[in-house]
């Protein structure tokens, strides 16, 4: 990992770290916080959800975590298999449903 430094008051070159700052703070301006302990806590609990269960547009709606420990193709695969078993059932039921067109009598 290398450390690039953006321009001074040019926030746009730190696009990514500016995005993650406002979803930290669209989520602690919920509530309140009595002690600093509570604070951090919550500060912690974003930062596990968001590399752990939060998918990102950005990664193939995958999750950081996935993507780091390279899960990310087999849980692409299983995504999938799902969806083709999911169409399947979706045209039996469909062809179960149908109802033959009436034919006028001449």
């Amino acid at each position: 990992m290398k450390h690039t430094r953006g321009s001074p008051y040019h926030p746009q070159t730190q696009g990514k770290i500016e995005r993650w700052h406002c979803s930290l703070k669209n989520q602690i301006l919920l509530e309140n916080y009595y002690l600093p302990g509570e604070l951090e806590a919550r500060i912690e609990r974003f930062v596990d959800y968001y590399n752990n269960d939060r998918s990102h547009e950005s990664l193939n709606n995958l999750t950081p975590v996935s993507v780091y420990f390279a899960r990310g193709e087999s849980t692409l695969a299983r995504r999938q298999q799902i969806k083709l078993n999911t169409m399947a059932m979706r045209r039996k039921m469909h062809e179960r449903n149908r109802v033959e067109p009436l034919t006028l009598m001449s």
